[in-house]
């Protein structure tokens, strides 16, 4: 099995962060990261909320990552098949952003969860920052 084909983990969500251009780990409220490019966040450790709760028990989840996307249709290409680890919640209707829990990150592979990741940084970072970027990976 190659690295990237290797199911997902939380440590991946940090160093694929930052791993990535002009990145800044900021702490929330309770210490969660919050993980930015230019300011502006991109991958965000949430806090237990209601709005992300187990429908049996009501208990708050408490391994929420939400990440940022470019748009609608992508929030709904990740979300819309019930068997995806990614979710969303109404608290989030009109909010380009996705959420995952970290229990189901090893349903990702390495190489998923990567893109999932610099997809995130690419909606957040300047126009300058993300065609940099893509071109240094020969993508633009």
């Amino acid at each position: 099995m190659d690295a990237g084909s290797r199911p997902a983990r939380v440590a991946d969500v940090h160093a694929l962060a930052l791993a990535m251009p002009h990145v800044t780990c900021v702490h929330g409220s309770a210490g969660n990261p919050v993980y930015q490019v230019g300011g502006k966040s991109f991958i965000f450790f949430r806090n237990p909320r209601p709005d992300a709760a187990d429908p049996a028990t009501g208990e708050r989840y408490d391994d929420v990552i939400m990440f940022w996307v470019a748009s609608e249709a992508d929030k709904r290409a990740l979300t819309g098949d019930p068997d995806s680890p990614f979710f969303t919640t109404a608290h989030f209707d009109g909010h380009p952003s996705v959420l995952v829990r970290a229990a189901r990150l090893a349903e990702l592979s390495h190489r998923e969860l990567a893109e999932v990741v610099q997809d995130a940084w690419l909606s957040r970072a300047s126009a300058r920052r993300g065609a940099q970027w893509l071109a240094s990976r020969g993508l633009r």
